[in-house]
């Protein structure tokens, strides 16, 4: 049995809770509670778990006494365990009320086929358990979790090198920084070809990040986990006080989330420049401060279109960011590859100058949305749809690649536009003829000439009435 066969195997398991309530979300934390302790027995890491609360305690347990110790065992770990045993599962609550459910989850997880599940690794495992649940509607995980090929592309492009300190400060799932590590161990022959300290390194401090919500939290830990990875991941909010700890950083990959703060109130972080009640600008400003200055750090950020042309605030963010950092490119991408319908999003790739001043002297655009298929769970966005947007981001000579979806403007440019960067989007053949559309000053003329006419009628009308009830 394949990784693959496994996930939908604990995945149909979920039909077990529906008449406990239970939503997918919650049903994947719950597996993460109980998937902990059957992977420590499997990869002989129990040692930090009391003897009492190993797997092999629980899984002989069975109706009401089963019901009984579990909730016990969720106590226990979450307040007297240690390390990330105890961050895991601190607060934990199970929503499992039916014995017989939790028994059946229990065995079947028991009898699956973990030593195939081991070769090709557990960490994979759970990253497909995550991936089913963004994939499910029902679930609202999606808005923890970027599409794998867009996180490979960009992780790819942004090459972290080993030693080098990569952090996600919106670190949902932690699926950057699981595919930064994969990227470096692929390189490496996984870590053999570096010397212990960086080794080391590459296990405790590489990567790091932080994460608001405490169940994707709870996921992100179990996550790095899996995948051997120690790095900090903080519970809590960047855009507070506690995101100005996290800086000097080589690389940041990371989709902050869309939306604005709750009431529109600005976020209580006292550091920033330009504080605004749109989420993305603050992220967008933590960011390439976060970056070490020295020319060769570098970040890739996905925002939404309308951190592109956002006056204000975001005017004045565009032109901060286009001063300290090399923004080199932006990608156009389509519509419908992320949880929230209809969202329009972008990737920017930017590299953090060593001085503050003048870094961007022109930017690069491609759409990768005008006249694009639609996407959706019929429909996979994949690494091929990449392939020519990859190719011209690192030809040697840029503007020698010869493609309507590849554009530049220089700063001059973008200044004379009021640092709006909504740019780059090619002509759309959704609208078959232009010279038939109406000029827009005409049209615009036409209509307040014709409103300033109903204007004068009304008028007329009202003194009319006026005039016939002896009001003049």
């Amino acid at each position: 049995m394949n990784n693959q066969e496994i996930v939908t195997k604990l995945w149909n398991l979920c039909n077990v809770l529906r008449d406990d309530g239970i939503t997918y979300h919650q049903y994947v934390t719950e597996l993460t509670y109980i998937l902990f302790l059957k992977m420590a027995k499997e990869t002989g890491s129990e040692n930090n778990i009391p003897e009492e609360f190993r797997w092999n305690r629980l899984v002989e347990k069975e109706g009401i006494e089963l019901k009984n110790f579990y909730r016990r065992l969720l106590l226990e770990l979450g307040t007297k365990g240690t390390g990330r045993i105890k961050d895991i599962y601190t607060n934990a609550n199970s929503n499992i009320d039916e014995p017989k459910n939790l028994e059946k989850i229990i065995k079947s997880i028991d009898e699956l086929d973990w030593y195939s599940a081991k070769e090709e690794g557990l960490g994979n495992l759970y990253e497909g358990l995550l991936e089913k649940n963004a994939n499910e509607k029902k679930s609202g995980a999606g808005q923890y979790f970027t599409p794998r090929p867009l996180i490979n592309v960009i992780v790819q492009l942004t090459d972290p090198q080993p030693g080098e300190k990569c952090n996600d400060p919106a670190a949902g799932t932690f699926g950057f920084m699981i595919a930064a590590d994969q990227h470096i161990k692929n390189k490496t022959d996984k870590l053999f070809d570096l010397d212990e300290n960086l080794q080391e390194f590459q296990k405790k401090e590489a990567f790091t990040g932080c994460e608001l919500v405490h169940e994707t939290h709870r996921l992100a830990l179990m996550n790095a986990m899996l995948h051997d990875i120690e790095g900090e991941i903080y519970y809590g909010d960047t855009l507070s006080n506690l995101g100005k700890k996290m800086k000097d950083f080589d690389v940041v990959m990371t989709n902050p989330p869309f939306g604005t703060k709750t009431g529109g109130e600005r976020p209580t972080r006292d550091d920033l420049t330009y504080l605004s009640s749109n989420k993305q600008l603050n992220f967008l400003q933590h960011i390439y401060r976060s970056l070490k200055r020295d020319g060769r750090s570098r970040a890739a950020v996905v925002l939404p279109d309308n951190v592109l042309f956002q006056e204000g605030d975001g005017q004045k963010v565009r032109e901060d960011l286009i001063d300290k950092c090399n923004l080199h490119t932006i990608l156009r991408l389509p519509i419908g590859i992320f949880y929230a319908q209809g969202v329009k999003t972008n990737v920017l790739f930017f590299t953090r100058g060593a001085s503050d001043k003048d870094n961007t002297k022109e930017v690069w655009f491609y759409d990768l949305r005008t006249n694009m298929e639609s996407f959706g769970k019929r429909n996979i966005l994949t690494e091929e749809h990449f392939e020519e947007f990859i190719k011209a981001y690192t030809a040697e000579d840029r503007g020698s690649i010869k493609d309507e979806r590849w554009s530049v403007f220089s700063k001059e440019q973008i200044r004379d536009k009021g640092y709006s960067l909504d740019l780059g989007l090619i002509r759309d053949e959704a609208i078959t003829n232009y010279d038939q559309l109406p000029d827009p000053i005409e049209s615009a003329e036409d209509m307040v000439a014709k409103l300033e006419e109903a204007t004068d009628l009304l008028m007329s009308v009202i003194k009319e009435l006026r005039h016939l009830e002896g009001c003049e």
